[in-house]
């Protein structure tokens, strides 16, 4: 018995011994885990993100972003498909290389024993591409032998002039491309005192487009183009720009001011957001007190990632504007526009529109609206007149709802708030949830006060295929909207959806790829405009039509409908 009881204890002890050993030997295998866990993060994978530009002739340079690149150049090997090219700068998100002989498809990147390949499309190109990454201080030429690809934000500053020559294309780059690390969208900003001097034709227009390739690009690819001039603004001095455009506003008040020419250009792709911050957004055209002495015509902005053109104040006059397939509004007008507008169309795609809801026109006086008082301190009101304008959504049953590709949902043809005292003749909306939102913030009643009082006029307006043509909004009831818009002696008009058909348009107005808005003979389009009031103005050309177009289509020969596949490298 005694010798069982020994024989137990010494075994209960070696195991005991054992269990031991196991418990430490587990506590240490825990911490090297932990140690490995919380110190460690995984190598960074070699991948390739982008290339700028997508298309080059043969010794440019291009830059391949990407992971786990070595930074010493010649760690690096680089092949376009089997030919290798030679690598002249390195960092370890970033390789640039020239552009070899005879390259082929596709471009891999091999360092450290790993191999990766590109599936972004490279092809050579006919021209040179020129790298625009720096202000431009000094008259400076840009012509259609070479293709420019900016960086960055490019600004032409006071005194100097930026001339593009008749069938010039320029590419703006991704944010990732900036070479001050500031991640903003290439975008050509004309600053106050300088001026830009592009003037294209209509059988050769000046292109602003993506730096990516034929079928990968989008909207917000780039920043867009801004001018700057020394009109009046309501703003006070000091005020910032949106979209962190560099610099602020002053206080300038030379209506007449000069920021130069465009004519017969394209922007397509812009319209970058920044953040996901509030008027973080660079528009494809963006005005800033820009005045009557420039000359501005024949534009098409083409998927604009905000809106398609926006008037921050100034007084520039414009004729013959697209906007096509924008994201948020068309036409948007700030801070005491006050210019005028001819021949302007519009065509959006219904599955493609922003969380702040979709409009036609937007206009604000600024974000209060009121008081205006006081020199460059809400005066002068916004007061633009547009004429013969034509905006098209839904051919269909208009949609409030949020739209299949976008980040919102459509609202309004027209909505006028904040004090605004714009002024629209002549024009057409077809296939908006909206026609007319009339909307004075709550505790003032201005907007109805400007209409009221015959400054904001709405005259020879056709809304057709609208759920709700015309409403009230915050202190202005529907009553007071409806009674405005019906005034007889306006002439506005209101088409059921089940009435479309009697206006007559054309079958291919609704087209996306390849639009057609004449209306059709006997169209009641053609007839009926109304010119009195702000419409007597000598600028306006007297027509006769509604809407943008009577008999002659002016967007032939310079527009394209189909940017996303055309090739900008011949």
């Amino acid at each position: 018995m005694f010798m069982r009881v020994n024989q137990l204890r010494r075994g209960w002890h070696g195991n005991f011994s054992a269990l031991t050993s196991l418990l430490v030997l587990a506590l240490g295998v825990f911490l090297v885990v932990s140690s490995c866990k919380n110190d460690e993060t995984p190598a960074p994978v070699l991948s390739i993100t982008s290339i700028s530009p997508t298309s080059a002739p043969v010794g440019t340079p291009i830059v391949i972003t990407g992971t786990a690149f070595n930074a010493t150049p010649a760690s690096n090997t680089v092949t376009f498909g089997s030919v290798p090219a030679t690598v002249t700068g390195a960092t370890t998100t970033s390789l640039t290389v020239v552009v070899p002989a005879n390259a082929g498809t596709p471009i891999n990147v091999s360092t450290g024993g790993a191999t990766v390949s590109s599936t972004i499309a490279f092809a050579l190109g006919n021209k040179p591409v020129v790298t625009v990454a720096s202000n431009i201080t000094a008259n400076t030429n840009w012509t259609a032998s070479n293709i420019y690809l900016i960086q960055g934000f490019v600004n032409v500053t006071s005194g100097a002039t930026l001339t593009i020559e008749k069938g010039t294309i320029i590419k703006g780059a991704p944010k990732e491309q900036d070479p001050s690390g500031q991640a903003k969208g290439g975008t050509l900003i004309i600053q106050a005192g300088a001026k830009i001097s592009a003037v294209g034709t209509a059988d050769s227009p000046i292109i602003f487009t993506s730096s990516k390739a034929a079928g990968s690009r989008n909207y917000g690819d780039w920043g867009g183009v801004v001018l700057i001039g020394k009109a009046p603004i309501n703003q006070p001095g000091a005020t910032s720009f949106e979209g962190g455009i560099p610099g602020s506003t002053g206080t300038y008040s030379d209506v007449n001011d000069n920021s130069g020419t465009m004519q017969y250009c394209r922007i397509e792709f812009a319209g970058i957001s920044l953040s996901n911050l509030a008027n973080s957004e660079i528009n494809g055209l963006t005005l800033y007190g820009v005045g009557a002495g420039t000359t501005i015509d024949h534009i098409q902005v083409s998927y604009s990632g905000d809106d398609s053109y926006e008037w921050f104040g100034g007084t520039v006059n414009m004729k013959n504007l697209v906007a096509f397939r924008g994201w948020d509004d068309d036409w948007d007008t700030d801070w005491g526009y006050s210019g005028k507008v001819q021949y302007a169309v519009s065509l959006r795609d219904p599955e493609v529109a922003d969380q702040s809801a979709s409009n036609g026109f937007e206009s604000d006086n600024f974000a209060a609206g009121a008081p205006a008082t006081g020199p460059n301190n809400g005066l002068p009101l916004t007061a633009p007149v547009f004429a013969n304008v034509s905006n098209f959504v839904f051919s269909g049953t208009p949609s409030n709802a949020a739209t299949a590709k976008g980040s919102g949902s459509y609202q309004s043809a027209m909505h006028l708030r904040r004090n605004t005292s714009i002024s629209i003749f002549n024009s057409l909306f077809v296939g908006y949830p909206e026609g007319l939102r009339l909307d004075a913030l709550t505790g003032t009643t201005n907007t109805l006060d400007n209409a009221t009082a015959g400054n904001l006029q709405l005259r020879g307006i056709i809304l057709a295929n609208m759920n709700t043509p015309v409403r009230g909004a915050q202190s202005i009831t529907n009553d007071q909207a409806t009674a405005f818009f019906n005034t007889a002696a306006f002439k506005n008009q209101i088409i059921a959806s089940s009435s479309l058909a009697s206006l007559l348009l054309n079958s291919a107005t609704f087209t996306l790829t390849a639009p057609n808005f004449l209306p059709q003979t006997g169209s009641p389009l053609l007839t009926g405009a109304i010119w009195d009031g702000k419409g007597a103005d000598a600028f306006f050309t007297k027509e006769t039509f509604i809407g943008a177009f009577g008999t002659t289509n002016w967007t032939t020969g310079w527009t394209n409908w189909d940017p996303q596949n055309a090739n900008y490298d011949k």
